[in-house]
Formats: C-alpha cells, sequence, structure tokens
C-alpha cells in the first residue's frame, strides 16, 4: 500500500488522458451522486481553539500530497487536486474553519517535509507502519488491501507470481515491502525472482501492465479497482484484496495538531460528512467508526 476495501470505484473527476495509445483513459468525467461539500460543514469554535496557534493565526492548513493517486487523489483537467481524500481534506479544513494549501510533491517527500515542519500534515493515502511512526505520528482514518491486477484474459495469481514482472507506483509499500517479499520467496524457493518495475505515477505503472510491459499491477485496493474501471476493459482483477491496513495521516512527533486532527475527523464521522464522502467515490468498505492514533504500533 501507499507505504499508500473496497468496493468498485466509479469516476466522477476527469484527470489529463494519457498520450499513449491504448493506454488507461481517465478523462471521462461523471456526475456521481451528491455529497457535502466543504462548504457544508459548519466551524466547529471548540476545535478551533484547540489548534496550534502559528496555524491558527495563519488560518491556513498546509497539507503536504503526491496527486497521482486516483481516485484518492490526483488532478482535474485544470491540474487542480480532487479525489476523495482532498473532499475530506477540505472537510476537515472547514471544521477547523481554516484554508487549505495543498502542497504537491513526490510521494517519498511528503513525511519529511511533515517532520521538518514544511507542512503541517501529509494526505497521500500513506499506509501506517510502524517504521514509519519513528517519523511522524499517524492519525488512522481509513483501511485499504492491497489488490493485483493484469491484462484482460491473462490469468495471474499474485500468490505464484515468481518469474513476473510487476509494477508499482515507486516508494508504495507494494514497491518497498509486498513485492520484495513476494520475489524473496521465490528465490528461497530456487524459484524466479519477481521483477518489479518501479514507475514515479500509478498512471504509467498502469499502462505497463496495459502495454505488455508488465504482467501485473499491484496498488492499493481502491486503486486497482478504479484503475481497472477507466481501462475500458483493458484490465481485471488478480485475485482479491489482501493485507488489509490502515491509512494515517502523518503530523509531526508529538505534535499538538495530532490529537485537534482525530477529534475532527471523529466529528465528520459522528455528524455523516464523512461517510457521504466515501460514499460518493465508491470506497466506503474502508471507512473506519473510531478514528486512532499509531494504530500500527498497537497491533
Amino acid at each position: 500500500m501507499r507505504i499508500r476495501t473496497v468496493a468498485p470505484v466509479a469516476a466522477f473527476v476527469a484527470i489529463a488522458a494519457l498520450a499513449l495509445t491504448g493506454c488507461v483513459d481517465n478523462s471521462t468525467p461523471s456526475s456521481g451522486g451528491s455529497a457535502s461539500s466543504s462548504s457544508d460543514v459548519k466551524k466547529d469554535d471548540s476545535l478551533a481553539s484547540q489548534l496550534p496557534e502559528k496555524i491558527k493565526s495563519a488560518g491556513t492548513l498546509t497539507v503536504g500530497m503526491d496527486d497521482t493517486y486516483p481516485p484518492n487523489e490526483f488532478k482535474d483537467d485544470n491540474g487542480n487536486p480532487v479525489g476523495w481524500e482532498v473532499e475530506l481534506t477540505n472537510a476537515i479544513a472547514a471544521k477547523l474553519g481554516l484554508k487549505v494549501k495543498f502542497a504537491i510533491a513526490k510521494f517519498d517527500n511528503i513525511i519529511p517535509s511533515v517532520a521538518g515542519g514544511k507542512d503541517d500534515i501529509g494526505m497521500s493515502s500513506f499506509t501506517d507502519t510502524t517504521e514509519r511512526e519513528q517519523q511522524v505520528d499517524f492519525v488512522n482514518y481509513y483501511t485499504a488491501g492491497i489488490m493485483w491486477a493484469s491484462a484482460k484474459g491473462k490469468t495471474v495469481d499474485p500468490d505464484n507470481a515468481c518469474g513476473l514482472k510487476v509494477a508499482v507506483q515507486s516508494t508504495t509499500y507494494e514497491d518497498t515491502d509486498e513485492v520484495p517479499a513476494k520475489s524473496k520467496a521465490c528465490t528461497d524457493a530456487g524459484k524466479p525472482a519477481v521483477e518489479v518495475l518501479r514507475y514515479d505515477n500509478q498512471d504509467d505503472a498502469t499502462n505497463a501492465v496495459i502495454l505488455g510491459k508488465a504482467d501485473a499491477l499491484s496498488a492499493d485496493s481502491p486503486v486497482t479497482l478504479y484503475a481497472i474501471s477507466k481501462s475500458e476493459g483493458k484490465l481485471q482483477e488478480a485475485g482479491k484484496a489482501f493485507e488489509v491496513a490502515p491509512y494515517g495521516i502523518p503530523v509531526a512527533k508529538d505534535s499538538k495538531l495530532t490529537p485537534v486532527i482525530q477529534k475532527t475527523i471523529q466529528a465528520l464521522i459522528d455528524d455523516g460528512t464523512y461517510g457521504k464522502i466515501l460514499d460518493k467515490w465508491g470506497v466506503s468498505d474502508g471507512a473506519v467508526k473510531t478514528v486512532d492514533v499509531n494504530a500500527a504500533s498497537k497491533g
């Protein structure tokens, strides 16, 4: 997972179509029903009063994001960030009476930016792990699994992938942990390794499968299902979702902001805003009822 269960994911906003012939086309928008926008969320003065003074006085929440991971966070036709995590971020800020500044960056630069104080929080489908908790704290707001996809008509078993080429987005959990572990199991058994094909963004990893450069892709389950839905029948599920784990919003270690974000998301769950956002994007199977902090270290 994006170190990023899951119902069929519908596309609601366009991202730019890729130029290669036969590639996945994410350019067709869909209306998809209604959900509460950030303008519908009322400020909670009690929560806002608990913000660190620096953020309170600035009136802005700076959020590190890699907007290349549809349907969680991606670009619309105008290059603006969209997706269900973008909507959730906007709702968090609205509840706290803040404006949002999305600091778009490469995925692996976000946690260092949060830890160093450049960004207030990150929102980019981070899987909460004990290793990452050494750098930042995580406010847990969702759970997701891993899912593979292969070209239509090509049978691929994620548990028997020795010798295959598997496309991943660089620095995701699939890249750093999941696929390498499968490869090691292969070589330990005297079988060919799994070849990991790393790409800077998820669209390129997806298109590697469509173009025949890779046998399969591995990504978070909402992302894989979205890619399949936008592939015009060129991709299919390769097995079911597995290794379900919590997503977390990274916040600087021991920051006074952490409990504020935790309470704010809990308030959005309790008032129904959170559920409406997830329902709109078709990802409600990963919903949580209670917001935790550093769930990975709690087992």
